[in-house]
């Protein structure tokens, strides 16, 4: 194994962990929604870690197909409802859950099992990574009001660089990418979305501990009158 395939294995391993630890903190939380779904990046970190280290084909088409299904629904849609758990008090029920899984991942299916939308997708999963990045815009603001400045700066970070990985991914390739051992696409993607999982989860907790304050506050203001 070459220094850039080493490199590239342990950026896999960094996203992979940070997944199943985040993920496995939102499940804990019962928020099926954000765990199931970091598992499912952290799924696709790990094929992408036995791909680099030994050129599976299997292991890629697992990493691509779970990689294509978290920009396109994952993230865009199911973590999303996720977080509107702690931003507008949404309740989905298990139910609701595994039909939104089960609805991304047909619709993943069809996206790249065909080649009817092979010239528009990359567009797609653009627009799709822009919706999100207007949500978390509104989750900053909702942090800075809680005055959760550090998650709301994490959170920022998070949106920014996500987007600039999302905007050139299928558009534009870093000279030398197939050589340069450190500056090349999959290591700035693979350590940015790791650094995604903690700073939703971090926020995720701020605007909880925030809302859980503010139905106390409710609850004796009732109670008093």
């Amino acid at each position: 194994m070459d220094l850039r395939s080493l490199i590239l294995v342990l950026s896999s391993a960094v996203l992979a962990l940070s997944s199943f630890v985040y993920g496995w903190k939102f499940v804990k939380k019962r928020n099926y929604l954000l765990g199931i779904e970091m598992w499912v990046v952290g799924t696709s970190a790990t094929n992408a870690i036995v791909f680099f280290a030994t050129e599976s084909q299997v292991s890629y088409a697992i990493s691509h197909f779970f990689d294509e299904f978290s920009r396109g629904f994952g993230m865009p849609i199911i973590a999303v409802a996720g977080m509107m758990v702690v931003t507008h008090g949404y309740k989905p029920s298990i139910r609701v859950d595994v039909l939104a899984f089960l609805a991304s991942f047909a619709a993943t299916f069809v996206l790249i099992g065909t080649h009817f939308f092979d010239a528009v997708l990359p567009y797609y999963f653009v627009a799709m990574w822009t919706l999100l990045s207007i949500y978390l815009a509104y989750v900053i603001k909702r942090l800075l009001g809680v005055g959760a400045v550090l998650q709301a700066l994490a959170v920022l970070v998070a949106l920014v660089t996500s987007q600039s990985i999302a905007s050139i991914y299928d558009f534009y390739k870093i000279p030398g990418e197939e050589t340069n051992v450190f500056f090349n696409f999959f290591t700035l993607a693979l350590n940015t979305w790791a650094f995604f999982m903690p700073a939703i989860y971090f926020a995720y907790c701020a605007l909880e501990r925030a809302r859980g304050e503010d139905l106390a506050l409710n609850r004796v203001a009732r109670y008093s009158h």
